[in-house]
């Protein structure tokens, strides 16, 4: 299957999604993009537009604009103390370049409580008005695996919606990847899912790779999703605050029929979203 097709068939409601998007002269949105390096893709699905592919490849939000913050290294492995870093960066510079949303596409999966340095860093973030997207994790069907910082109840915790789908991760295959809740606490999580598997984004064209999109898969593809949506959210709104947009998030998504420690309130719906 061409690349293009893949991505009409995994992200169909995207097309749906350009019909309601508001004009984009009202008011630009900044995302901040927590990834491993290099953080080309999740970036893509956020606010890609669609250069190399004729306009037919776009990410959720192309007017959004991307201050991507680096916390892993080249082989997508890093330190707690570089994420608290890259939080305390957000702080001190986030107000000053204007970023509204932070989408996390890390997490580590040592379990830890809500009382971790990593968690009450990030509500900080989120008490400062700022709507954090996080990550559920990759690990699997069992209940309390969401990831950190995604077990906070404060923030939007995403998963996957196709998790079912059989996926090649470096040639390891694997399915039912998306992390489960609740959180230890009983938190009920993720709160939201959106497609995560086989998505079709933007490639880093590093080495012998120089194809300028990719596929790849996992609750890092579905987090960029909520947070472009997010975006389009307030593009339209721009005076909405985090809690309502984690509201409107809640009223607009699409029950599955999943169970409530997989798909949340259910898949997002974006044009629901912006009506």
């Amino acid at each position: 299957m061409s690349m293009n097709r893949l991505y009409q068939r995994k992200c169909s409601f995207l097309y749906r999604r350009k019909n309601t998007c508001a004009s984009p002269s009202r008011h630009f949105v900044k995302i901040t993009a927590i990834t491993p390096f290099p953080p080309s893709h999740v970036a893509g699905i956020i606010a890609g537009d669609g250069t190399l592919s004729g306009g037919h490849i776009q990410g959720i939000a192309p007017q959004a604009f991307i201050v991507s913050v680096r916390i892993l290294d080249a082989h997508g492995k890093g330190r707690l103390s570089a994420m608290l870093e890259g939080i305390r960066w957000l702080k001190e510079n986030g107000k000053r370049l204007g970023i509204q949303i932070v989408n996390i596409s890390v997490g580590s999966v040592k379990k830890q409580k809500e009382n971790s340095q990593l968690v009450q860093a990030v509500e900080s973030l989120w008490d400062s008005g700022l709507v954090i997207c996080s990550a559920a994790g990759n690990e699997g069907m069992q209940q309390h695996n969401i990831t950190s910082p995604g077990i906070s109840r404060k923030i939007i915790t995403v998963g996957s919606c196709d998790d079912k789908e059989m996926i090649d991760e470096g040639g390891r295959f694997y399915h039912n990847y998306s992390g489960r809740g609740p959180t230890i606490a009983c938190i009920c999580k993720p709160e939201i899912v959106a497609p995560g598997t086989n998505i079709v984004a933007t490639n880093a064209m590093k080495g012998e790779d120089d194809r300028p999109y990719t596929v790849k898969s996992g609750t890092s593809m579905s987090t960029p999703m909520v947070s472009g949506a997010a975006a389009l959210l307030l593009e339209r709104y721009p005076k909405m605050t985090n809690t309502n947009v984690k509201l409107k998030l809640w009223k607009s998504a699409k029950n599955l029929g999943l169970p409530r420690s997989h798909q949340g309130w259910g898949q997002l719906d974006i044009s629901h979203l912006l009506e």
